[in-house]
């Protein structure tokens, strides 16, 4: 096991340094990062632009501007920004806990909610209680993300006026000020991630757990799992101890693969609840046109998604006895 994980994280390298490149190119080429700065009223003078396109490495050839980034990141220097006063190294690392606290817990809701309803509707195959969860399946993998953020939103405050307090919070990641010691600051996040949580979990259920449900189906018409019947094994047992682990290995997969799409799900979210995490830094980026705050936010998410690929690859020899990396 362990060889084959630092066998997966060195062939991880070259991806991620081919995208690298790829995304330098495509965020290069796609505008002037001083075209803001230039449009200023009244403009800046000649020597002054030249300076900053110094200071951006405007003023470099295309692949030693990307040598340099590149370098410069193995060191922790994610590059010049064009906010002067931004360290975007130290902006990613605060921002990515704020996110990733908001999708590992999306995520384990998500995940929770599908299995148990794709369980129950394969073993329930037609019977109202399936078509009741299918129902809402498609009805919650139809909806756009931004629209069922903003009626959670709309709802929150709703609420909030109808029982006349903050039940709970609809802006922001934390209260700026929150009185009391670590107790009260834990109540305060958990109360500013209610929402989002929901938003972004329930997007994911409903496509995640119409591929539980297919993938129970299979695994409970399958031979050793009617013999495991014959033998006068419980329903229950049989379901538990010898289909769901089968079927839970390409649920893993699943959620590997759409680890990319919680993160832009996590965007949106993000901007709805204006929260300050990776979504609303890269949004803020893109306004900005800082090509090294993007390339920066588009590192630390391809990370992530390998990361999250290679830990679904090693959940497979926990789920399946079967399978073993030699």
């Amino acid at each position: 096991m362990l060889t084959y994980t630092l066998r997966r994280l060195l062939a991880s390298v070259p991806v991620i340094v081919a995208s690298t490149f790829v995304v330098f190119l495509l965020v290069t080429l796609s505008g002037d990062p001083l075209a803001n700065f230039k449009g200023k009223n009244p403009p800046p003078s000649p020597q002054v632009v030249q300076v900053e396109e110094q200071r951006l490495h405007l003023d470099e050839p295309l692949l030693h501007r990307y040598w340099t980034w590149i370098t410069g990141v193995l060191h922790g220097d994610f590059g010049p920004s064009v906010r002067t006063n931004l360290d975007i190294g130290h902006e990613l690392t605060t921002r990515f806990g704020v996110t990733i606290r908001l999708i590992a817990l999306a995520v384990v809701l998500a995940l929770v909610l599908a299995v148990v309803v794709g369980v129950v509707s394969a073993v329930k195959q037609y019977s109202g209680v399936d078509y009741g969860f299918t129902f809402a399946a498609f009805l919650f993998l139809s909806m756009p993300s931004f629209w069922f953020a903003v009626l959670l939103k709309q709802a929150g405050i709703s609420l909030n006026s109808l029982l006349g307090g903050q039940v709970v919070y609809t802006i922001g990641e934390s209260s700026v000020v929150v009185e009391g010691g670590a107790w009260a600051h834990l109540v305060d996040t958990a109360g500013h991630m209610v929402l989002p949580t929901i938003s972004l979990a329930l997007i994911s259920f409903g496509a995640w757990s119409r591929f539980q449900r297919a993938s129970m189906l299979d695994v409970l018409n399958s031979d050793y799992v009617l013999f495991a019947r014959a033998k006068g094994l419980s329903r229950r047992r049989v379901t538990v101890r010898h289909a769901l682990r089968t079927a839970l290995i390409p649920m893993v997969t699943v959620t590997a693969l759409d680890f990319a799409a919680l993160i832009s799900g996590a965007v949106i979210t993000e901007t709805v609840f204006q929260w300050r995490g990776l979504g609303d830094f890269l949004v803020t980026s893109v306004e900005q046109r800082d090509a090294y705050a993007v390339l920066g936010w588009l590192l630390v998410v391809a990370v992530a998604v390998i990361v999250f690929n290679l830990i679904a690859d090693l959940l497979y020899a926990l789920l399946d006895p079967r399978i073993r990396y030699e």
